[in-house]
């Protein structure tokens, strides 16, 4: 059983910055896939970067140039460095493990608020 436990989130103005971190336990981290994925209010819950056990990163459109995931798999844990943060990107981020077996887990989430 993998867990997975976010931080960092909180209270930020427009244009600051934050780091998301996500620390995992309970399986070999180094295989897994990993993700963020947010969700803001009214809206779905929507994917914003994921790396690769490899180390290969994929970042949606609205995020692209501003925002960084990285990995060290000595600290298995997944990183989420938030720049130029805008008040669209305001929402409950989390944290996805997606290990070779299929099986998928979920962090707990945390808030991102970005006021204007």
């Amino acid at each position: 059983q993998v867990q997975l436990v976010e931080s960092g989130g909180g209270l930020v103005k427009a244009g600051g910055s934050l780091r998301l971190s996500c620390a995992a336990s309970g399986g070999t981290f180094s295989w897994y896939s990993m993700g963020w994925f947010r969700q803001a209010p009214g809206k779905e819950r929507e994917l914003v970067a994921r790396i690769s056990s490899s180390g290969s990163t994929y970042y949606t459109d609205f995020v692209k140039g501003r925002f960084t995931i990285s990995r060290d798999n000595a600290k298995n844990t997944v990183y989420l460095q938030m720049n130029s943060l805008k008040s669209e990107d305001t929402a409950v981020y989390w944290c996805l493990a997606d290990p070779p077996t299929g099986a998928r887990y979920w962090g707990q989430g945390t808030q991102v608020t970005v006021s204007s």
